[in-house]
């Protein structure tokens, strides 16, 4: 499997639409990178989530001598029996601690938006924002993926060290938008904001990895292992 080549290029990964309620193929996977990574990786992954019985996890996979988690907690966002709550797959929230970046502290807030309801669900994503700070009074980092009518694939993002998102009482900035060359849907973002943080980036660094032509794989082969390509930010280090 090329997943544990491409995850130990990261110190945080965040991997959606995964479907492993009893976490028996994300524990394989972890022993497989651990042992094919000579650095220790853990996860952390949310519970299944959504309106129907069709339910996903949020998972963060990190190299854990280099971050580590500070705190969690699931997004409310309404009475979901009620059919009053806004997000079909609420944001699973993460605190990071990164003491060799020079953000040392933050916060990842994933988001994979059902398609029918994208546009709303992204404009929900300031209210997230404004939570995450009065929790945490902390950088935000931010991750969306539209979805795709066409089902479920293995949407994912990467980066090193990680993004930092902040709205910071400006407009957010989409920093990174890709898709998997041969399926124009579901567009994968990264979106950033705030003088300070957009500092903190190192220029040029949101990119895509495109596992595709680094390993030489036939399109059928690379659909085999997500039909997203990662994309990914770096942090600049103290």
């Amino acid at each position: 499997s090329l997943f544990p080549q491409i995850l130990s290029e990261y110190d945080i990964t965040l991997v959606q639409e995964v479907r492993d309620a009893d976490l028996s193929a994300v524990r394989k996977l972890m022993d497989q990178l651990n042992r094919a990574s000579p650095h220790p990786y853990s996860f952390l992954s949310s519970i299944p989530l959504g309106r129907t019985s069709y339910k996903e996890q949020y998972l963060f996979i990190y190299r854990s001598d280099m971050v580590s988690v500070l705190g969690s907690y699931y997004y409310d966002d309404g009475c979901e029996p009620c059919g009053t709550d806004t997000f079909s797959r609420e944001p699973f929230i993460v605190k990071f601690s990164s003491p060799t970046t020079q953000v040392e502290e933050f916060v990842i807030v994933p988001l994979h938006a059902e398609p029918s309801n994208a546009a709303d669900e992204i404009d929900a994503l300031y209210d997230v924002y404004t939570n995450v700070v009065n929790k945490w009074a902390t950088n935000v980092s931010g991750k969306r993926d539209l979805g795709s009518s066409r089902g479920s694939g293995a949407g994912w993002y990467g980066h090193h060290a990680s993004l930092q998102l902040s709205w910071g009482g400006c407009v957010p900035r989409e920093i990174f938008r890709t898709h998997w060359a041969g399926s124009p849907c579901c567009p994968v973002s990264i979106i950033a904001c705030g003088t300070a943080l957009r500092q903190d980036i190192e220029p040029g660094s949101a990119t895509v990895n495109n596992f595709q032509a680094t390993f030489h794989l036939q399109t059928k082969d690379a659909l085999a292992v997500s039909d997203h390509f990662p994309v990914q930010v770096t942090l600049k280090a103290r």
